[in-house]
């Protein structure tokens, strides 16, 4: 059962996905954090794994850059595989003072300058949030383990680079803590096909001070996020 994106047999994927967008990440993470690993997609370099975390069955798998590409994948997971809980765990750029770089931010709702969300909502506006129970188990858990972590908006845009100077200040003004690419799209996927779904990320710029991690500290982000996500879900 093969789709046109996922190379993967029937079962191959677990029901819990971690979902980060570069494919070597998802490398990395499967490699570090799992045993027992079998590749289970290769199909344009998006590749996607299988194996355990202290026992327990985990997928990662990449999405690529933006929300038409991870729309794809996870609707394939979703409908296909029988995904039925997806975790992104990527970096952001930080527009507050509240989100440092190098801190954990997980985004309870998203907003979005991409018409997807339109399109899939009949012209409405749709409000992207995230499973409350992934958000509720995540953000007990690093209480109870004293792992700072910030609550809060972030924005998902269809232009990395953009030439809108003011969008800035309106998110601040809103209070939203981060900027990506992704989480409003997921959100809205979940919502409409009922799986669940989080976006747990690093701030790996700060982009009213013009701060950022070196390119190696951003390729390992993922070790405090992938932990936590999966001591949460899969233990607590």
């Amino acid at each position: 059962m093969s789709t046109p994106h996922i190379e993967a047999e029937p079962g191959a994927f677990a029901e819990l996905v971690l979902l980060p967008g570069d494919p070597l990440r998802a490398e990395h993470i499967a490699t570090n954090y799992l045993s027992d690993v079998v590749r289970v997609n290769t199909v344009r370099n998006m590749y996607g794994f299988t194996g355990t975390y202290k026992g327990q069955p985990v997928s990662v798998m990449g999405s690529g850059m933006g929300m038409p590409s991870l729309l794809i994948y996870t609707t394939e997971l979703v409908q296909q595989y029988g995904v039925k809980r997806v975790v992104r765990v990527g970096t952001c750029g930080s527009v507050s003072n509240k989100l440092g770089v190098g801190d954990l931010f997980l985004a309870n709702a998203a907003g979005t300058d991409s018409n997807v969300n339109r399109i899939r909502f009949q012209g409405y506006d749709l409000g992207a949030c995230a499973s409350f129970e992934l958000l509720y188990r995540v953000y007990h858990h690093a209480l109870k383990n004293a792992i700072p972590v910030q609550v809060g908006s972030v924005f998902s845009t269809d232009i990395f680079y953009t030439a809108d100077a003011s969008l800035l200040e309106t998110l601040q003004r809103f209070n939203f803590l981060g900027i990506e690419m992704e989480s409003a799209a997921l959100y809205a996927l979940a919502m409409q096909e009922g799986f669940e779904a989080l976006t747990v990320l690093t701030a790996s710029d700060h982009l009213l001070h013009d701060e950022s991690v070196s390119a190696e500290v951003r390729k390992n982000a993922p070790e405090r996020t992938v932990r936590l996500v999966l001591d949460s879900l899969l233990f607590d």
